[in-house]
């Protein structure tokens, strides 16, 4: 049985989120909560572990699986869409600022 959970549009760059997905895939849910609450990149961190507690959560609610027996089979981050802001320069000239967003969706599966 899988159990899924997303979330979009997450103001971090997915590069930054990308980092802590690779430590986490494929472990336990339990190491991979326990690695994410103890991380010392707080804010990435964060919104991963509510995306995980999200999603086992989901799991919970079905009845059919057993929350201790799940590990994170899948943990993509992609690119969401980019906020264009502009600051204002000498000479009436303008430096582009783009702010990106991220897509991330987890799959739980049982081992």
């Amino acid at each position: 049985m899988q159990v899924t959970a997303k979330v979009c549009s997450v103001r971090l760059t997915p590069r930054k989120l990308s980092l802590l997905a690779d430590e986490i895939r494929g472990k336990s849910i339990n190491e991979a909560l326990m690695y994410l609450q103890f991380s010392p990149r707080k804010r990435t961190a964060g919104v991963l572990y509510t995306l995980l507690k999200s999603a086992v959560a989901n799991a919970d609610q079905k009845k059919t699986v057993d929350v201790d027996t799940l590990f994170v089979k899948t943990l993509l981050v992609g690119q969401g869409t980019t906020l264009k802001r502009f600051r204002p320069r000498a000479k009436g000239s303008a430096f582009k600022i783009n702010k990106k967003t991220s897509h991330v969706s987890v799959t739980l599966a049982e081992r």
